[in-house]
């Protein structure tokens, strides 16, 4: 009589199979990454597109989460490779996202909590390595090491990220004065002696820095002042995204509690030109003359056939770039495409907007650009008041954005519009543009001075 003994099959994910069914397990977990990236696309670009970081971070985790989650049950179910080890990423993740989703954590709460989760993620990303290397073989490993590679680099990005942010904070003080207005403080830097004062508005992205090739020369011959909008720069955030009207109301209060005397030369780069359209609309006994460098336009939406597009899909990115610039990215950016201020500038620059309190404040003024440019087109005229448009040549290359300058022009009959060779932002950061940006604000101050007319260029 003989005895066959079988051979028992694996009762737990940490034995191999002697033969392991490699083909199904390999696609099994190249289905549940492609799954869980799928999701997260789905999610961060189509039904939460342009929302805050919270919703963003959240979504990315659940669609992960659920990678996850079907990785550990498609492998237990219909293979001999079982990864039940994936469970725990599965419900770590998952349940991380719902919480954000359900909570919607501000800034404040999630730089307090990303100096905890990193020291969580890289522990779990080795012991993920060591149950893996146990419970599966050949393709399979392949596939999934350097995911977890990934996680601890992210682990590493993140604390890296949390410490370079304090020490920018003791490097690059405010250079300014900071006052509280409407409940958060706003940041002022003025200098130099003798009106009109000059007031800075910052375009996306840009601080009171960004001005540096500027603010000096100017301050030669007149005052000037460099600002920063709630969550811009050194200035605190604000409760919620402010709108164009909004931010004049706290730019009002602010000169005011800083003792600054209109009227004021506005001057205003990119969508900071409608923000001081709006201030002008707003408050116009205030308003000396205007200086509009490559300004948007109060009908950009409408006068540029493909802005609609071009915004709809700035408005996708600036939404993802929060969560991003928490694992230390905004910096590689910043590094990858330096800037062309003097080197103290540029670091002070890159000090403050590399980072993912930049990052939302950017997220915020793009969601509030509709209401935004609307409100600019509230100024209709400034009648005799002095007025320079100086447009870059580079984006004349955009449909409709000739017109929408020469339309700016009309705003006064006392005005220039000059066209520089230069990038939009090399009329702030390139010598020769920048030189030619501060001779239209000068001449401008000229003008205001003795009353006299510009000369159209």
């Amino acid at each position: 009589m003989s005895i066959q003994i079988q051979a028992a099959a694996p009762t737990s994910d940490t034995e191999v199979p002697t033969t392991p069914r490699r083909g199904r397990i390999g696609r099994i977990i190249a289905g549940s990454l492609l799954a869980g990236a799928t999701i997260a696309l789905a999610l961060t670009l189509g039904v939460f597109a342009g929302a805050t970081e919270s919703i963003i971070t959240g979504s990315i985790l659940l669609a992960f989460g659920i990678g996850w989650g079907l990785l550990a049950t498609l492998s237990v179910r219909l293979t001999t490779q079982p990864q039940r080890w994936a469970g725990l990423p599965a419900a770590a993740m998952t349940a991380s996202g719902l919480l954000l989703l359900a909570f919607q954590p501000g800034h404040a709460v999630l730089t307090t909590v990303g100096w905890v989760w990193p020291v969580l993620v890289l522990v779990l990303a080795v012991w993920m390595h060591s149950r893996m290397r146990r419970a599966l073989s050949g393709r399979g490993r392949r596939l999934l090491t350097p995911v977890m590679a990934v996680l601890a680099l992210a682990s590493i990005g993140a604390t890296y990220e949390n410490i370079t942010v304090l020490q920018n904070d003791t490097t690059y003080p405010a250079t300014g004065r900071t006052f509280e207005v409407a409940g958060h403080r706003l940041h002022l830097d003025c200098r130099g002696s003798g009106g009109p004062t000059v007031v800075l508005f910052n375009g996306l992205g840009g601080v009171s820095a960004s001005w540096a090739r500027i603010t000096g020369d100017v301050a030669r011959t007149g005052r000037v002042c460099a600002y920063d909008r709630a969550g811009q720069g050194w200035s605190e955030d604000a409760e919620h995204p402010q709108d164009g009207v909004t931010a004049a109301t706290d730019l009002h209060t602010l000169l005011a509690k800083a003792g600054e005397h209109g009227p004021y030369l506005l001057v205003g780069h990119s969508i900071g030109g409608t923000y001081s359209m709006t201030y002008a609309a707003r408050y116009p006994d205030q308003v000396a003359g205007l200086v509009l460098l490559d300004s948007s336009s109060p009908e950009q939406f409408t006068r540029m056939p493909d802005y609609p597009g071009q915004y709809a899909v700035m408005r996708r990115i600036t939404a993802l770039t929060p969560t991003l610039a928490r694992l230390g990215l905004s910096r590689v950016v910043a590094v990858a495409s330096p800037s062309h201020l003097p080197a103290e500038a540029a670091d002070r620059v890159r000090a403050v907007t590399a980072n993912a309190h930049a990052a939302r404040n950017m997220r915020d003024e793009v969601s509030m650009l509709h209401q935004v440019f609307a409100q600019a087109g509230a100024l209709t005229t400034l009648h005799d008041l002095p007025l320079a448009v100086v447009t870059a040549s580079e984006t004349l290359k955009d449909t409709g954005w000739a017109a929408a300058q020469d339309q700016l022009a009309t705003l006064s009959g006392n005005r220039m519009h000059q066209v520089v060779e230069a990038s939009h932002l090399g009329l702030l950061e390139d010598e020769p543009a920048a030189a030619e940006s501060t001779r239209a604000i000068t001449e401008v101050i000229s003008a205001i001075r003795t009353g006299s007319h510009l000369e159209s260029k």
